[in-house]
C-alpha cells in the first residue's frame, strides 16, 4: 500500500508541476515554494502548497472510490432493477435513485467511516502520523469492508490474474493483498450480488405481467397494451406490501450479515 501511495503522490506532483509549467503566468504571479524533504522510513515530506495540490488531484478519484469501494455500486443496481421491473420509465427519476443509494451507501458504509475517522483522519490532524501512515491506516477498514463481501473465486481470480508470489501468499492475510486486487474483486462480487437480488425482484412483476397478458388475451382484448393493465396493479400490490420497506431493509441486511 505504501507503493500505492508513494505513486499517487509522484502522479499528483507531475500533474501540478505540468499545471505550472503549461500556466507560466500563474507560476510568475504566485509563485509557490516546492520542497521536498526526507522523512523518517524512505518517506517524503513535501510542502504545503504541494500538498494541497495532491490533495486536489486526488479529489477527482472520489467518484470512483464512491462507486466502486462501498455499497453504492449493488444498491443503484437494484434500485434501477426495480424501476425495470415496475415499468414505470422515469418514475422515480434518475436523480432519485442516486440521491437515495447515496444515504443508503453513507448509512450502510458508516461504521467504516467512523473507524477511518479515529484510525487515521485524527491521529493525522494531531500531527501523530504522516499523510502517508494516514493513508494507510485509511486502507485497512475499506479492505476489512471490501473483503467481508467478496466472493473467495472472485478474489482468486484477480490473485491468480495479478501473478503474485503464492508463496508469499500462503502466510500472509488476505487485507495484505494489495489493493489493485481487492478492489475489483470486490466490484465484480457487487455485480454478481446486484444481479441476483434484481432476479429476485424481477419474479413477482414478471408473474403479474404473464397473469394479465394471459387475461386480456383469453378476452380477445388483443388489441390493448398489458402494460397499461399490469403497470397500476404492479404498483398497488408493491405499495399494499410495502416494498420499498421489504427492499431497502433486504438492501442494508445484506451488508450486515
Amino acid at each position: 500500500m505504501a507503493r500505492g501511495t508513494a505513486a499517487v503522490a509522484r502522479l499528483g506532483l507531475a500533474a501540478a508541476l505540468s499545471t505550472l509549467l503549461l500556466h507560466p503566468a500563474l507560476a510568475q504571479t504566485s509563485p509557490i515554494a516546492i520542497t521536498a524533504v526526507p522523512g523518517a522510513g524512505g518517506s517524503t515530506q513535501y510542502s504545503v502548497p504541494i500538498q494541497t495540490l495532491l490533495v486536489m488531484t486526488a479529489l477527482g478519484f472520489l467518484p470512483a472510490l464512491l462507486l466502486l469501494t462501498t455499497s453504492f455500486t449493488r444498491i443503484v443496481i437494484v434500485l434501477s432493477l426495480l424501476r425495470m421491473a415496475l415499468g414505470t420509465q422515469t418514475a422515480p427519476p434518475n436523480q432519485v435513485i442516486i440521491g437515495l443509494s447515496l444515504f443508503l451507501t453513507f448509512f450502510v458504509m458508516g461504521p467504516t467511516f467512523d473507524k477511518i475517522y479515529d484510525q487515521a483522519y485524527v491521529p493525522y490532524t494531531q500531527q501523530k502520523i504522516s499523510f502517508e501512515q494516514a493513508a494507510d491506516s485509511a486502507a485497512l477498514p475499506m479492505k476489512d469492508f471490501m473483503l467481508k463481501h467478496t466472493r473467495a473465486n472472485d478474489l482468486d481470480l484477480f490473485v491468480r490474474m495479478a501473478r503474485l508470489d503464492k508463496a508469499a501468499l500462503a502466510v500472509a492475510k488476505p487485507t495484505d493483498l494489495p489493493i489493485r486486487v481487492v478492489i475489483p474483486a470486490f466490484v465484480t462480487s457487487e455485480l454478481k450480488t446486484a444481479f441476483q437480488i434484481g432476479f429476485m425482484v424481477f419474479i413477482p412483476f414478471l408473474v403479474i405481467d404473464m397473469v394479465v397478458a394471459s387475461v386480456l388475451m383469453s378476452m380477445g382484448m388483443m388489441m390493448l397494451s398489458p402494460v397499461l393493465v399490469s403497470l397500476p396493479i404492479k404498483l398497488m400490490l408493491f405499495v399494499l406490501a410495502d416494498g420499498w420497506n421489504l427492499l431497502i431493509g433486504s438492501l442494508v441486511a445484506s451488508f450486515q450479515t
